[in-house]
Formats: structure tokens, sequence, C-alpha cells
């Protein structure tokens, strides 16, 4: 008997409609690479999976399947067959994958067949769906316009990106504010969900709005320990750039909120309240660090003093002296920075305006 089955022509729906995916490859797998609406409960774990393949490379297919059937018998079957079978129920829409769609993945439609819950699988499985979104990404590239959102370091180019209707936000799906400075409370993501998440988020952006100019935030191609991929990166460099002008006041008031108040208020929500200031503190202390070659020794020594009285203020409620290695930073390393790199690019200027009027420009942009 024949089972559901999802072939490359329904990939798009799929990810249009934030179908829930269950993952039934192992743990480790999972880390790797996944989507936001997947559900990993594997068929073979990390360690069965291993001795599986051991016996394979050692015993030959035939040993390795018994294997597998042995490790996944009586109560661990039908623990796994139950996780499978209950997601299903909250998620009626659902599909199944493995690695290719092979093996793994019809053994557990099998299996939940048996147990009265149809699933359909995704023909050539994990794989298929992220050469399916590579692919994707290609095309984007090659027939969509894209313009860059330039700017100062303070500018608040990221909360102007997230308010255009076809804006990008590489700094959020990275989980990462991009600079030496740009370290959040969670880790960012793997680099293929990274990728996963920005080329679906594109998508939709494409789908929502068909023929609009999709606005990018003004990177380098590293976003922390994230990569752009290349071809994406490849036409940025070459796109035309929209310059964000904000009076620098504002900018050292915006970097108050991101990096003083929010990112404090970010630690609070993941640890204990002496915990959750400490790890704030180190934070910003070793992105001060980490950039004190640049700064020189004696100029980072001062800034860490001034650093740590502002720590100390702080506690008694007074945050504005922040202000002063805030508007240190962007005078003596940020702005000289931006500035280089603005003479390289300044050709590819196409229009310069404070935040309405960038947010108009930008809205009018069609293909």
């Amino acid at each position: 008997m024949s089972r559901p089955l999802i072939d490359r022509e329904q990939f798009l729906s799929l990810f249009l409609n934030d179908t829930a995916f269950l993952d039934v490859r192992a743990e480790g797998e999972f880390a790797k690479g996944s989507f936001l609406t997947s559900y990993n409960a594997p068929i073979l774990n990390d360690e069965e999976r291993h001795l599986v393949g051991c016996c394979y490379k050692q015993r030959g297919q035939q040993k390795a399947i018994e294997l597998g059937h042995q490790l996944v018998s009586g109560d661990v079957k039908a623990a796994r067959i139950k996780a499978w079978c209950d997601f299903v129920k909250k998620h009626p829409n659902s599909v199944m994958h493995c690695w290719r769609g092979g093996m793994r993945s019809n053994l557990s439609q099998q299996w939940m067949a048996q147990a009265g819950v149809d699933i359909p699988l995704v023909e050539g499985g994990y794989k298929a769906l992220r050469n399916f979104l590579l692919d994707e990404l290609d095309s984007i590239v090659k027939t969509t316009d894209l313009a860059i959102i330039g700017g100062r370091t303070g500018s608040a180019k990221t909360p102007l990106i997230n308010a255009l209707s076809t804006g990008i936000d590489l700094e959020g799906h990275a989980n990462h504010r991009g600079s030496s400075f740009g370290r959040r409370v969670n880790e960012p993501p793997s680099q293929m969900n990274f990728e996963h998440q920005l080329i679906i988020d594109c998508i939709k952006r494409r789908q929502q709005h068909p023929g609009k100019t999709l606005f990018l935030e003004d990177e380098s191609q590293r976003i922390g320990p994230i990569a752009i991929p290349l071809t994406l990166w490849q036409k940025m460099v070459v796109t035309p750039v929209v310059e964000l002008e904000v009076p620098f006041v504002e900018r050292v008031q915006h970097i108050l909120k991101e990096y003083v108040i929010e990112l404090r208020e970010e630690y609070t929500q993941v640890y204990s309240t002496d915990e959750a200031y400490s790890r704030y503190k180190q934070n910003l202390l070793d992105s001060l660090f980490r950039i004190r070659k640049k700064l020189g020794i004696k100029r980072f020594d001062e800034l860490h003093t001034i650093m740590q009285q502002a720590f100390e203020e702080q506690l008694a409620g007074d945050i504005s002296r922040h202000e002063q290695w805030i508007t240190a930073l962007l005078k003596e390393y940020y702005d000289p920075m931006y500035d280089y790199q603005l003479e390289k690019k300044g050709d590819r200027v196409c229009f310069k305006g404070d935040r309405d009027a960038v947010m108009a420009w930008a809205e009018n942009q069609t293909a």
C-alpha cells in the first residue's frame, strides 16, 4: 500500500504555510540544521545511530538493519510511535522527513500507519528541502531588486528595516547585532538554520509583495559567527545604498537604550537578578576588550575605567555615565571606520535622508 508523499512541487507551500515538520533524524543531525517549525523525535538517537553505523561498516547493511530493529523494539519502539502520533494529533497538517527520505522515515511512517495515524512523507527528506531553499535563494538573488540601508553606528537601522514591509532583518536572523558589541544573551543559530530562516523570510516577503524591492541592512559578510550566503553577499556589495542620517545625540541615546537598558533586561529574563547583572556587565567588558588593540592600550584602559564607573552608578539607578564610553567609541572608533567604508561605496549611495524620508522613499520602490 502506497503512503502519502510530498514532492518538490509542494515544498514552497510547506514553507509559506509554516507547516510543522516531524523530523526523525538523530539529535546531532537536527542540531546542525533544521527548520523553525520542526519537532525532533528520532527513530534512532545519536548513540543508537552510531552503533548501527559501526555495524554497517563492519558487518554490512542487513546486520545493521537487524541491530536497528533490536535497539528500537518493545517499550522503546512503542514510546517513539506514541510521541510521533501525539505530535500529528496536535499538528494534523504536519509532514515527516529524515535525512534523504530513506529507510528511517519510511519505517517511521509505516509504524505510525499501523498505529492508525497517517502522515505524508517528504520526498528526498531534509536534504531535498534544504536544496530547495538554496535554489530559491539563487532565484531571489537573480530576479529580485535589493537595496541596502546604510548609516552610522547607532542610527537605528535595524528598527527601520523591521518597519518596512519588505525589510529583511539579517541581524535578527543571526541573533547578533553585527559588531564587537553585538553578542546577545542567547547563542546565535547554526549557520544552516540562519540560512533557512533568512531564505524563508525572503520567500514570504516576495510572495506577499511581488515586484517590490527587498531591503537589507549594510553588513559585513560575517554577522558575529554567522556568514551571509555568498551569492547574496556578492549581490549586496554592488547594490544601491540608502543612507540613513541621524543626529549624533540621537545615536548615543539609541545605543544607550539597546546596549545598556534593553541588553540588561534581556539577561534578567534568562537569569536570576544577581547573575543577570554579572553576565550583562561581563558581556560589555568583553566587547570592549575585543577592540583593545584598535583603541590602543592606553585608551582602552581609560574607557575600561569609565565603563566600570558607569556600572557602579547604574546599580544606584543612574545610567548617564554610560554615555561617556558610548560617545568616545562612536567618535574615535566607529565613525572613522564608517567614513573609510563609505568612501569605497560612495558611488552606490542613491538616497539620503532622515528616518521618515528613508521610510517614504523605501516604501515607494518597485522592481
